[in-house]
C-alpha cells in the first residue's frame, strides 16, 4: 500500500531557522491539491532572536496557505488587512487567488523564546479559482470538528473524514487530519480520495509491515484502506490528501497551471504591483537573484 516514501530535506529559511521541506518532491509534485509540505522545527528559540529569522513580506498566487502549529507562536499579517497570531491547535487559512502578500513573524518568541513547531502546506486551487480574490480565515482549535476512540485522538483541519466536516472554506475536495496515537493503537486511513498521504511528525509508525520514523512522508496506492499502527511510544501524524487539481507549475511562491502566469507575477512583484501587507510595508523580499532593493510605496 505505500507508493513512495519521501524523506524530508532540511533547508535553512534564513538566520539559522531550518525546516524539513517533504513536497513538492521531483518524483511526487503533489498529494491531490497539497503541493507544498514544511516541517517547521522543532527547534527552542532563546529570548530576543533575530529579526532576520521572520518572514518578511512576501506574495503567493494561485494557491491557499494554512499553517498549523503544535507548540509556539506566530504573528500573520497580510495584504487584506488581516493581522492575526496562529497558536496551536488553531487554523490559519489564507487564499492567494489572483495575488495576495503577507508576513510571519516570531514575536513572541523574540521577546520571551520557547518553541516554534508546526507544519505549512499549500494547497493548489482548481482552475476555476485560481484567480478567485484573496482572503484570510482564522478558525479557534474548538471549531474544529475531533474524534478519541481506542487510543486514537483526531483533529480535522480540513475538508471531510471519517464521518467529520471541518468549517474551514476549501476549494477542492480534500482531508487535512491531526492525528494523535498512543503506543500501539492503530488507525485505518480509508480509500476516501485518489490520493493520500501520511507525514509523521513524532515518533514511528508501522504502515504495510515496515516502521517509518518522524521526517517521513508515506504515499498511499489508491483504492485500499490501510492501517497505520503506533510503535516504539506514542505518535504524532499529520494525514492528508483529496482530489487532484491537474498540472500545476510552481516556481518561488507562485502556483499556477499556466507559466505565463507565472512570469506575469514575478514582473508585478519586481515593479511594485502588488500590494504589501497593510500593518506591515517596511519591508519585502526580492524574487530570488534580485538585488535586495527598498520595498516599493505600499499600495492604496
Amino acid at each position: 500500500m505505500v507508493e513512495r516514501i519521501i524523506e524530508q530535506r532540511r533547508k535553512d529559511l534564513g538566520g539559522g531557522f531550518e525546516v524539513g521541506r517533504v513536497l513538492p518532491f521531483r518524483l511526487q509534485r503533489m498529494v491531490g491539491p497539497f503541493i507544498f509540505f514544511d516541517h517547521i522545527g522543532p527547534v527552542d528559540f532563546p529570548p530576543g532572536i533575530p529579526r532576520s529569522m521572520d518572514v518578511r513580506p512576501h506574495p503567493h498566487i494561485g494557491l491557499s496557505t494554512i499553517t498549523y502549529l503544535f507548540a509556539g507562536e506566530m504573528m500573520h499579517r497580510d495584504s487584506v488587512g488581516s493581522a492575526q497570531p496562529i497558536r496551536p491547535g488553531e487554523v490559519n487559512w489564507m487564499t492567494a487567488g489572483r495575488g495576495i502578500t503577507h508576513s510571519e513573524r516570531f514575536e513572541q518568541a523574540r521577546e520571551h523564546g520557547g518553541p516554534m513547531h508546526g507544519i505549512q502546506a499549500w494547497v493548489a486551487l482548481p482552475t476555476e479559482a485560481e484567480e478567485t480574490d484573496p482572503e484570510f480565515s482564522h478558525y479557534a482549535g474548538a471549531q474544529l470538528p475531533e474524534f478519541d476512540e481506542a487510543g486514537v485522538r483526531g483533529r480535522l483541519v480540513a475538508g471531510s473524514a471519517f464521518g467529520l466536516a471541518s468549517p474551514v472554506r476549501t476549494h477542492s475536495p480534500l482531508f487535512y487530519l491531526h492525528c494523535e496515537l498512543e503506543e500501539g493503537a492503530s488507525i485505518t486511513l480509508p480509500a476516501l480520495a485518489p490520493e493520500r498521504a501520511a507525514y509523521v511528525v513524532r515518533g514511528s509508525i508501522e504502515a504495510d509491515g515496515s516502521c517509518h520514523e518522524e521526517g517521513r512522508m508515506l504515499v498511499f496506492a489508491a483504492g485500499k484502506p490501510v492501517q497505520l499502527t503506533a510503535t516504539c511510544g506514542p505518535a504524532v501524524l499529520m494525514l492528508l490528501g483529496g482530489e487532484p487539481v491537474g498540472q500545476r507549475f510552481i516556481e518561488w511562491n507562485f502556483v499556477s497551471s499556466s507559466k505565463e502566469r507565472i512570469e506575469q507575477a514575478k514582473a508585478d512583484w519586481r515593479a511594485g504591483r502588488m500590494k504589501l501587507p497593510d500593518l506591515d510595508h517596511g519591508e519585502w523580499i526580492p524574487l530570488p537573484g534580485d538585488p535586495e532593493t527598498a520595498p516599493p510605496e505600499p499600495m492604496s
